[in-house]
């Protein structure tokens, strides 16, 4: 499947003195991606970094992150994922929204996780690599190409918490509400000034602010305004525990938070889990989920991906070759050991299984899992290697889905809009633009409407 006008003729356009000259690559020619027959022709020994674009573009890359025509277009080779490397998601859910957090509004004081950054999978060329076969662990980039990622929300300066929540109370004090008052706050500071906003609200006027907003707004611009004032962690969390109450389970939405997030992040939001809702995740999962799914879950409920930036390439030949034998290789497939791989190894490390998995398959190992898994299992897989290889594409594209086609799943455009605002929205928003050839705010604006929509668009940066 393709969509119109996507990927461009010829691909996208290079960025201005980019790549270096003599440094152009020759393969694969524009429109032509099949892979040649021969071992080590796909992608070139050692290769599959995507550069970043340079420091003109404005704000750094996130490594793994392609820089336009940096990978195959979608659909152009058997079996490929579609939009940036990533599945679709047909019929994504467009189930009820959030709803009101459970009792407790003020959330807790839980630590912000850091800012993320991700390293690249290796240099573009490595000496000694010959036709993609390594004798002894290379290192990994220099700390130099460690690119950080961007978000759209930082930190406003001279930022005065009595003030915002002396503008706060005036927006809804009296008749009616002044909500665009209330968007040029909450738009423009960092989810820490925002708890000490909350804070300062309860000690000025004796009230709790999560309540007053409540009861002063409905519906989508409600569910977006809370979940900007919920902690990082306790939001997750929360989506967490919601994706699992009730009838039914919300698969998507534990694939989308458990395997993205880093160790740090996944063992405060485990931890958060059980202090407000009173509950082991891991039991709550078990008995929501099963088989191979279940197994994954539990997996990156641990928390104990490795996190060595450093690629040993020797061990990603040989785990290259394991999942070969697991899946392509024999008759059935070996589950246990595609989850041991993509559960433990850090992501670039995975990133260098993947091409290097390439070469031995002569087939691109998304859609060998496309061929070897189904449902659940077949997209927490996907969306493992799709964070070691574009992480922001990922995102980029769960966007799309959340709006395409009729009606809107506001849940997951909220929670991504919400969560990457302060970490990598900058590098979603471009790869939106290179995937669909729309930009993000645009497809906002023509999806929402109301307050909603202008709280959505403040936060992207329109």
């Amino acid at each position: 499947m393709s969509y119109p006008g996507y990927p461009p003729s010829g691909g996208y356009p290079a960025f201005p003195g980019y790549p270096p000259t003599g440094q152009e690559s020759v393969y694969p020619p524009a429109g032509q991606y099949s892979y040649p027959p021969v071992p080590g022709g796909y992608p070139p020994a050692g290769g599959g970094t995507y550069p970043a674009a340079p420091p003109t573009a404005g704000y750094p890359g996130a490594a793994g992150y392609p820089a336009p025509g940096g990978y195959p277009a979608p659909g152009s080779y058997p079996g490929a994922p579609q939009a940036g490397g990533m599945p679709p998601y047909p019929g994504a859910p467009t189930g009820p929204g959030f709803g009101v957090p459970p009792a407790g509004p003020s959330f807790g004081g839980y630590p912000q996780p850091p800012a993320q950054s991700y390293a690249g999978g290796g240099p573009a060329q490595i000496p000694g690599y010959p036709g993609g076969q390594a004798s002894s662990p290379m290192p990994g980039p220099p700390a130099a190409m460690v690119q950080c990622t961007q978000g759209t929300i930082i930190a406003a300066p001279n930022f005065d918490a009595g003030r915002d929540a002396e503008i706060l109370r005036k927006a809804m004090k009296g008749f009616g509400t002044d909500e665009q008052a209330i968007i040029n706050v909450v738009a423009n500071r960092s989810n820490d000034q925002r708890q000490k906003i909350k804070a300062a609200f309860k000690t000025m006027y004796g009230k709790d602010l999560i309540k007053d907003l409540k009861s002063e707004l409905s519906g989508n611009v409600e569910e977006l305004i809370l979940a900007l004032f919920m902690p990082s962690t306790y939001y997750d969390a929360w989506s967490l525990r919601h994706a699992m109450k009730g009838a039914g389970t919300q698969e998507r939405v534990l694939i989308e938070i458990l395997c993205t997030r880093t160790n740090q992040e996944i063992r405060e939001i485990v931890n958060c889990y059980k202090s407000e809702f009173g509950r082991d995740i891991e039991q709550d999962i078990r008995a929501d989920t099963s088989g191979h799914f279940e197994r994954l879950l539990i997996s990156m409920c641990q928390g104990n991906r490795d996190e060595n930036q450093t690629v040993d390439y020797q061990k990603a030949q040989e785990d290259a070759q394991r999942l070969y034998q697991a899946g392509e290789g024999k008759l059935g497939t070996d589950e246990s050991c595609f989850n041991m791989v993509l559960a433990s190894r850090s992501f670039p490390q995975l990133k260098a299984t993947v091409e290097a998995y390439s070469r031995i398959a002569n087939r691109d190992l998304l859609s060998s899992i496309d061929r070897e898994f189904s449902g659940n299992v077949e997209r927490g897989l996907k969306t493992i290697l799709q964070c070691a290889l574009n992480r922001p594409a990922f995102f980029a594209e769960r966007l799309y889905y959340s709006m395409k086609g009729a009606g809107t799943d506001d849940s997951t455009l909220i929670r991504i809009i919400v969560t990457r605002s302060e970490i990598d929205l900058v590098q979603i928003k471009q790869m939106f633009t290179q995937m669909y050839q729309k930009t993000l705010a645009t497809m906002i604006a023509s999806d929402t409407s109301g307050d909603y929509r202008r709280l959505l668009l403040a936060i992207v940066g329109q």
